[in-house]
């Protein structure tokens, strides 16, 4: 079976939201242990699985706080 066939980790859209803080959290931790020293296979699947949560985050909270001192 292809890679890209597997699904790994809960759909983010099931996750409750103390479950999707608790998976953005970790995944923000440990990207750059990912960049600087996983394979190309688990940087990829890093990247994938921030990007779906980030979205669920995003989706879920359009109006979300924005820090002024933060935009450039």
């Amino acid at each position: 079976m292809p890679t890209d066939d597997i699904v790994q980790g809960v759909s983010p859209g099931a996750l409750t939201e103390e479950a999707l803080l608790r998976e953005l959290a970790s995944l923000h931790g440990t990207r750059h242990d990912a960049l600087r020293h996983g394979p190309d296979s688990a940087l990829a699947n890093h990247t994938r699985r921030t990007t779906e949560l980030e979205g669920e985050y995003l989706r879920r909270h359009p109006s979300r706080e924005i820090n002024p001192a933060r935009i450039r």
